[in-house]
């Protein structure tokens, strides 16, 4: 058992269908309000991933409504013993299966789901699988996509060419963040082999690279109306120098436009979460805000730049309560259609948006740079 500023979390490990999956949970569930739930990315633990985000000044207006979990993959928590040779690794598809086990064991009735990476990516499927159980969704750095057979090849040649932490940087980090900041690469280096078990990392990864592709559709009027979807708003996040740039784009024209928001950090590396927590702690806030919480956060000036014809949006969750899927304030300048992707463009300055605001509907996706 741990304090954290005043607040119990305790360490446990979770018995699931497929292995002990390592919890750190902090604040007591309650009936009338989600937990959030962040799952970190390959080559990391909670505290490497996310540690810079749930430490930051900013994000205690959100945990001290919130309680929150981080969940590990099998063998991916700090100081972790070698997993059995006997031992199946979980697929992708069935790490998020067992998410519902940690549910249970807590007596989570619903999460915000927060997820870098692979992460990200066992939270969407939680979500697809299990939408009842998802309320929102932030997902950084999402890949959609199956590893093709460029990739999958590329990969192969890579583990025989590299080591384990190489393949993980570039796994993290664009060439320009590996080339130019020293110190970051140099700390993340140290956390892979000082903190985490190679060996169990190595499998996390081959399970990660064969995952299959995130089976989503964006809905369409006339189309199928059975398409298969994320039903809760998700917000994406990616650095624009990010090594995943372009799955996170291609993920969010998958998504259902009117409750997904693409989030690109400009001047932003592989972890944004890392690079930039004051301003993904805010997009958070704005976020959790339109779910219906957080009426009275304080909030601080972002520019912004979305893809919607309206700056303020709402629309019906899972729980019959208004959401929102924008960042910005009821204010906007038309910018006419991108050549691209067929979307409006407007200009906006995202501060203190009032909650009286949040009543107006949208048709179109929105992507936010800032």
């Amino acid at each position: 058992t741990l304090y954290l500023r005043d607040r119990i979390s305790n360490e446990e490990n979770v018995e699931t269908p497929y292995g002990m999956v390592h919890c750190t949970m902090t604040g007591t569930v309650r009936t009338n309000r989600p937990v959030i739930l962040t799952f970190h990315d390959v080559g990391l633990n909670h505290k490497s991933c996310f540690g810079s985000l749930f430490d930051h000044e900013d994000m205690q207006e959100i945990i001290r409504h919130f309680p929150y979990c981080h969940v590990e993959a099998p063998g991916q928590q700090e100081g972790a013993k070698t997993l059995p040779a006997a031992y199946a690794y979980p697929s992708m598809d069935q790490l998020s299966e067992a998410l519902t086990a940690v549910l249970k064991h807590f007596g989570m009735r619903s999460v915000i789901g927060l997820g870098v990476g692979a992460g990200a990516y066992v939270l969407a499927k939680l979500a697809l699988n299990h939408p009842e159980l998802v309320d929102g969704l932030v997902l950084i750095n999402i890949d959609p996509n199956a590893e093709g057979l460029v990739n999958s090849v590329a990969n192969k040649i890579t583990e025989w060419t590299h080591t384990l932490p190489d393949t993980i940087i570039t796994h993290l980090f664009g060439k320009d963040e590996i080339e130019n900041n020293h110190d970051l690469i140099a700390t993340y280096r140290h956390y892979v082999t000082a903190t985490m078990n190679q060996a169990n990392v190595s499998q996390f990864l081959r399970s990660y690279n064969n995952r299959n592709a995130l089976e989503v559709e964006r809905p369409v009027p006339g189309g199928n109306v059975n398409a298969r979807t994320l039903k809760c708003p998700t917000l994406l996040v990616v650095g624009d120098n990010s090594p995943v740039v372009e799955a996170v784009v291609d993920c969010n024209a998958k998504l259902n436009p009117t409750k997904s928001t693409l989030l690109k950090m400009a001047d932003c590396g592989g972890l944004p979460q890392v690079d930039q927590p004051a301003k993904v702690i805010e997009a958070l806030k704005y976020f959790i805000q339109g779910m219906g919480y957080l009426s009275y956060a304080s909030m601080t000036r972002l520019r912004s730049r979305t893809a919607s014809s309206s700056s303020i949006s709402s629309f019906d969750g899972p729980r019959s309560r208004s959401h929102t899927n924008e960042l910005s304030r009821g204010r906007t300048h038309s910018r006419g259609a991108e050549e691209k992707r067929g979307r409006s463009h407007t200009d906006v300055s995202m501060e203190n948006i009032p909650t009286s605001n949040m009543s107006k509907t949208i048709s179109k996706s929105t992507e936010v740079t800032c």
